[in-house]
């Protein structure tokens, strides 16, 4: 398993630096020498090093077809994602290696967060040391335990943690299952009580996310019905109203795609709007790349300043309006047809991330703002 390992890392490090080698080719003409000696090296690598290291590996079995092995591993783990009880592998240390969805979702985190942190520190402090302490005991041989503990999502809400140990495959140190049962109260035994699995309470905050989407859309249809037909800037101008302060913190609208100008800008009070107006749209990277591209971009706590380019007094637009994720949406009316426009917009300050439900519903809307400046009267 090692090697077969180490020939994944080696494969994978190797496609990295051809698609290196494929940015190179448009160095000058004088330097693709080196650019070729490269790629010979690289080949030679393959030949000499990667080559051999596959071989042994198809002698030794590692890289067959969907062994019954391997496809009975993927078989348990499927089952474990998929299991309607919360449950979670955790090592001696109550370090989360795999948790189910049915355990994020009552632990209210993402599985990729959770793996790699002590699952205690999910729990109230109260808790931790204990859960701790059954833990190691668990891994240490000494048999299953199970004990009630309290999360910091609901401090109010009993949960019964049951623990067990288990080797995973040929892992050499034992690990430990837990099982999570909120409700469940202790009755000082190794097992717990046979009470009702609770049904999840409803998501009231996914609730109210998706009223306030829907009020928005509402508010969008009407404004771009009552726009002017056939002013393809005041379409704009109108829709950039409806998504300042309820969806964005700032609205910038560039008409256009070969020749783009920038036709509304709505920012916070004491913004620094007239420089950003100011700017040309084909200054803006992120801008330029969604008209020519015609696909959305989603990005969050963005790591290039220069991104959207610089305003007029010669600061990255980013840094000047603190954006902490943006949107940059294409305006088209048709999957095939031609960009009529890009509506960027930021967030900033301690206002939540866009999600990827918003920038789906900016998605729609954006094909409705292009329908609306397409269209033409009598229509």
């Amino acid at each position: 398993m090692a090697k077969a390992e180490e020939f994944g890392e080696e494969l994978a490090d190797f496609v990295r630096r051809v698609a290196e080698l494929k940015s190179a080719r448009s160095v000058p003409a004088d330097d693709l020498g080196t650019v070729l000696d490269a790629a010979i090296f690289e080949l030679d690598h393959v030949a000499d090093q990667l080559r051999p290291l596959y071989d042994r590996l198809a002698a030794d079995g590692h890289l067959g077809g969907g062994s019954p092995d391997r496809d009975e591993q993927q078989l348990l783990r499927a089952i474990f994602q998929r299991l309607p009880l919360p449950v979670a592998l955790v090592d001696r240390e109550s370090v989360v290696r795999r948790m189910n969805f049915a355990a994020t979702g009552l632990a209210g985190v993402r599985a990729g967060y959770a793996t790699g942190r002590p699952l205690t520190g999910f729990l109230l402090h109260a808790d931790r040391v204990a859960f701790r302490s059954q833990t190691a005991a668990v891994a240490r041989g000494e048999g299953d335990r199970s004990l009630t503990v309290h999360l910091q999502r609901d401090p109010h809400l009993p949960v019964r943690a049951t623990l067990t140990a288990l080797r995973p495959g040929a892992e050499p140190r034992t690990a430990v299952l837990v099982a999570l049962q909120p409700g469940v109260h202790s009755t000082g035994s190794r097992a717990p009580q046979q009470d009702a699995f609770p049904l999840p309470a409803p998501d009231l905050g996914e609730a109210t996310r998706h009223a306030a989407q829907m009020d928005l859309a509402d508010a969008m249809t009407a404004a771009l019905l009552a726009a002017p037909v056939g002013n393809r800037a005041a379409v704009l101008e109108a829709a950039a109203g409806v998504l300042h302060g309820r969806f964005a913190d700032w609205v910038i609208a560039d008409e256009g795609a070969a020749r783009q100008r920038r036709t509304t800008v709505l920012g916070p009070e004491d913004a620094p709007v007239a420089d950003v107006l100011a700017q040309a749209p084909a200054a803006c990277p992120l801008v330029d790349e969604a008209a020519r591209g015609g696909a959305p971009m989603l990005q969050v706590r963005p790591e290039d300043p220069e991104a959207f380019g610089r305003d007029s007094s010669g600061a990255p637009v980013l840094v000047r309006a603190q954006v902490t994720s943006l949107l940059c949406v294409p305006l088209r009316g048709r999957a095939d047809g031609p960009v009529e426009g890009v509506l960027t917009l930021f967030r900033s300050g301690s206002r939540l991330a866009f999600s990827m439900a918003e920038a789906r519903a900016a998605d729609v809307m954006s094909r409705h703002i292009a329908l609306a400046m397409t269209r033409r009267a009598g229509r």
